[in-house]
């Protein structure tokens, strides 16, 4: 087979490559990223490719993390070249010929993609899919509210960048974060997060639409109903940034048709795949790894049709990269069936 990588110098992207080359060892992979990055040579040793016409033909998969506004202009030129498209950005997410997949919650939903295009979810939507699955299936899930704690490398490098960068300024004097915080924070300039992260948490991801609610966490809304087929699906989204490089985490209370039993529903989440369950998990221990974990799972004590639990996975791997390419390998997986 024939892989593009678009995207490739990303911080997903960069991911992508490498868990690529371990899905597909002897197929070919070529690395497409901006222009100003044509020609350049990679660590892996592949040569950056120019998006032209005549550069994209050929690919069985071209796999996508360069942006809406690239994966809407070249994700339909890739799949009319004869490629399945898998793109991670928000581009088709929501668009009804374009199956939005969780390689181990909806996988069938491959053979859906009559635009030969295939969505990744929101890296948010993500961390909550494989749990929020697995309790459906034994209870039949109804709402859920949702507050997450998002990483800074959300926003890609540059979010990572900023964040780490204001670390140093903010943090020198201990007694100004006591006493003088807005002092404390106007130190440094933002201009990926919506404001100063460094020793802080900010509750505004996204721009906010006429009820309040901002597009990070419509997405949560929007994409849970379709990931996991439940159309009338009650969510309460409340995104927040917080000061941690990689890996998100969701406190979740979730309501379900059925009473829920503690010892079945860990049971549940224990058997379902790649889901961890722990105690008390945290981003920065489980950053790196391909897992999601899911722990303080817990009776609501007020609802006994109510669970609430704490889950949190690496956004750039099973978030961005890792899905994308566990999509390629369906795919692959589907193609050698058939032929």
């Amino acid at each position: 087979m024939k892989l593009a990588i678009v995207g490739a110098t990303g911080a997903v992207g960069t991911i992508m490559r490498r868990l690529a080359r371990e899905a597909f060892p002897s197929d070919e992979l070529v690395a497409f990223a901006s222009e100003r990055s044509a020609g350049k040579t990679l660590e892996d040793g592949l040569v950056v490719q120019p998006l032209r016409d005549d550069t994209i033909e050929g690919f069985d998969l071209a796999l996508l993390s360069a942006g809406g506004g690239t994966s809407r202009e070249w994700s339909p030129r890739f799949a009319a070249a004869g490629a399945t498209v898998v793109d991670n950005s928000s581009a088709f997410r929501m668009d009804p010929d374009v199956p939005l997949i969780v390689s181990e919650v909806n996988g069938d939903a491959v053979a859906e993609a009559r635009k030969g295009i295939i969505a990744n979810p929101n890296c948010t939507t993500m961390v909550i899919m494989l749990p929020a699955k697995a309790l459906h299936d034994a209870f039949g899930l109804k709402a859920m509210v949702c507050t997450s704690f998002q990483a800074a490398g959300g926003a890609g490098q540059k979010g990572i960048d900023e964040l780490t960068g204001q670390v140093g300024a903010v943090g020198e004097d201990v007694d100004q974060l006591v006493n003088d915080g807005a002092s404390a924070a106007r130190k440094v300039e933002h201009s990926i997060h919506a404001n100063t992260l460094a020793f802080n948490v900010v509750p505004l991801l996204g721009s906010l639409d006429d009820q309040g609610y901002t597009d990070e966490e419509m997405k949560m809304l929007n994409e849970s109903r379709k990931i996991l087929s439940i159309p009338e699906l009650e969510v309460t989204p409340t995104c927040v940034r917080v000061p941690v490089v990689v890996g998100h985490s969701v406190a979740v209370r979730a309501t379900f048709d059925q009473e829920v039993d503690l010892d079945r529903a860990l049971e549940a989440l224990s058997a379902f795949p790649n889901l961890v369950v722990e105690q008390a998990p945290t981003p920065l221990e489980w950053a790196g790894r391909n897992e999601t974990v899911v722990g303080r799972v817990r009776k609501d004590l007020n609802d006994p049709h109510t669970l609430n639990f704490f889950v949190v996975g690496d956004n750039l791997l099973k978030g961005a990269a890792l899905n994308t390419v566990q999509i390629a390998e369906l795919v692959a997986a589907r193609v050698a069936t058939s032929a």
